[in-house]
């Protein structure tokens, strides 16, 4: 087979025009050539860190749209999984991910439970870890959040570090505005990257140090603008990544729009490229073809070095997206879920106060990074209710694992004026999560996903809305187009019911993660991510 096109060499940083001859899955010969072609010819893109899992499809479903965007491969932390099922759910993504052509690279979670103020359904210990990163299909130790547990030396924190060591293979960091001494101890521990950097200065100051910084524009959180001008002087540490891709997002575009973004700056081409394609590769040693001869025929056609139209996609040779058809092709798969609560009364979400101020969780729009709030509080019958007016609502965080009394806290910048919206995609331990304008609102929407022992709803006083995930109560078993339709609607509802959030499902699934700032909501209570320990809804003056 020979392609033919405008060749992108990114390592020489030349183009020419030539041909790549693909012999048994591999390029034989990059040769120059005359022709009449002016597409052009490069290395396939790499999401340096994803969570599958958070597109709501299993591996071989995100496989079948991330192709048509000129995507080969991706770094990938099944921890959102791993925190309902364990070391099983990660086998589950290992194994769907090989039947299908795209280069799934999965690591071993290191933070599971991410903390232990929170009900996970598995743990995975630092034994566990060991067999993993024995494992060859394990590429790498996930993000460490557990950052406190290095800058305190702690012992189990400190086995998973090591075995990843001993077996020679990288150690991803998550450490939001980590800075100073600290950084610089979390760095020597051997961790080698961050993507969770959301300012200029925190950014530089851990490439600065040693560290690779790879920059994140995913459904919720969006950091491109904020760190995207650092690529020019440090194109050779820094990568691009998602993290986190609802499914409606993901039909639109993947890698390829940051280089275009990127390259739309002013930037180097040759530096977008090396980011988005090269330094992946390299970090995490990576069996992914770089437009190299001998190497896999993992390559892309596009149309432009200024839109990256993908044109062709081939990996390992093979024809898998043309002209926006994926050839990628339904994998059969065992449904595994974890899911095991009953449904709730509406006094179940009742919380009896007489407290005039509250602390109230400000959502920012693209951020996962909160802060914290006193507002006054709104009192119905020694019951403390969300207020439309203020735009602070009533919010909820259930245990599915097992019946227990439900958290309630109250959030600011949701907007809804009707209903509520409730989701099992709740970062890190996906219990059920919901925000809505009264308690008999946020029970319904509550009861409609366990009643489907998983999924994105929304509710109000005519309608209910509900995209099913029955995969681990995170991901769907149906294609991706049928999904990405469906909770593009549901994301439609919601902001018809008055969310002015970009991604409204995508923000509320991390106003459980505990590990991001400043102020978030656990199965377990009220938690303040500076201090690291529960806090109060009612301020006592």
């Amino acid at each position: 087979m020979i392609v033919q096109g405008n060749i992108v060499d990114i390592q020489n940083k030349r183009i020419f025009k030539g041909e790549v001859e693909v012999e048994n899955g591999k390029i034989s010969a990059i040769r120059e050539a005359n022709h009449s072609k002016e597409n052009y010819i490069l290395p396939g893109f790499v999401d340096a860190h994803i969570h599958i899992e958070s597109s709501m499809l299993v591996p071989s479903e995100f496989a079948k749209i991330a192709v048509k965007h000129g995507t080969v491969a991706t770094v990938s932390d099944p921890h959102e999984i791993a925190n309902v099922l364990g070391v099983k759910g990660v086998e589950f993504m290992i194994e769907n991910g090989k039947k299908v052509p795209l280069k799934f690279n999965f690591g071993a979670p290191s933070c599971v439970p991410a903390t232990s103020f929170e009900s996970a359904g598995a743990i995975i210990n630092a034994e566990d870890i060991k067999l993993m990163m024995e494992n060859p299909d394990i590429k790498y130790l996930a993000e460490m959040m557990n950052y406190p547990g290095v800058l305190f030396d702690d012992a189990e924190v400190l086995k998973k570090i090591q075995h990843a060591k001993n077996n020679n293979k990288p150690i991803d960091g998550h450490a939001p505005g980590l800075r100073g001494d600290d950084v610089t101890k979390y760095i020597a521990a051997g961790i080698s990257t961050d993507h969770e950097c959301f300012s200029y200065d925190e950014a530089l100051e851990k490439l600065q140090k040693g560290m690779k910084v790879i920059i994140r524009e995913g459904s919720a959180a969006k950091n491109f603008e904020a760190l995207i001008d650092l690529l020019p002087e440090h194109f050779e540490n820094m990568m691009f990544c998602s993290d986190d891709k609802h499914p409606d997002d993901l039909l639109l575009g993947h890698i390829n729009q940051l280089c275009e973004r990127a390259v739309a700056k002013g930037i180097d081409v040759f530096k977008v490229l090396q980011a988005a394609c090269v330094n992946p590769v390299k970090h995490y040693n990576l069996d992914v073809g770089l437009l190299q001869k001998g190497n896999d025929a993992d390559f892309i056609v596009v149309d432009s070095l200024e839109k990256f139209n993908v044109l062709e996609t081939y990996i390992n040779g093979e024809l898998v997206a043309k002209n926006g058809e994926s050839f990628v092709k339904h994998v059969d798969f065992e449904v595994l879920n974890n899911f095991d609560t009953d449904k709730k009364n509406i006094s179940d979400f009742r919380f009896e106060s007489s407290s005039e101020k509250i602390r109230v969780i400000e959502a920012l729009d693209g951020e996962l990074v909160t802060n914290q709030l006193e507002e006054d509080s709104l009192i119905v019958d020694g019951n403390l209710v969300s207020s439309i007016d203020t735009d602070v609502l009533k919010m909820t965080v259930v245990n599915r694992y097992k019946n227990d009394e439900p958290a309630i806290a109250f959030i600011k910048n949701f907007g809804l004026k009707e209903g509520a919206i409730a989701s099992s995609v709740g970062h890190d331990s996906h219990n059920i999560i919901a925000v809505g304008v009264s308690d008999e609102a946020i029970c319904k929407a509550v009861n409609l996903i366990i009643e489907n022992s998983g999924g994105v709803c929304a509710v109000n006083n005519s309608e209910e809305k509900i995209v099913s995930l029955p995969v681990a109560g995170i991901m769907s078993d149906k294609p991706a187009e049928e999904i990405g339709r469906a909770y593009a609607e549901l994301d439609k509802m919601a902001k018809q019911m008055g969310s002015k959030l970009r991604a409204p499902y995508m923000s509320l699934s991390f106003m459980a993660l505990l590990v991001i700032p400043a102020l978030k909501l656990s199965d377990k209570g009220l938690f303040d991510g500076t201090s690291f320990k529960f806090t109060s809804l009612e301020i006592v003056k």
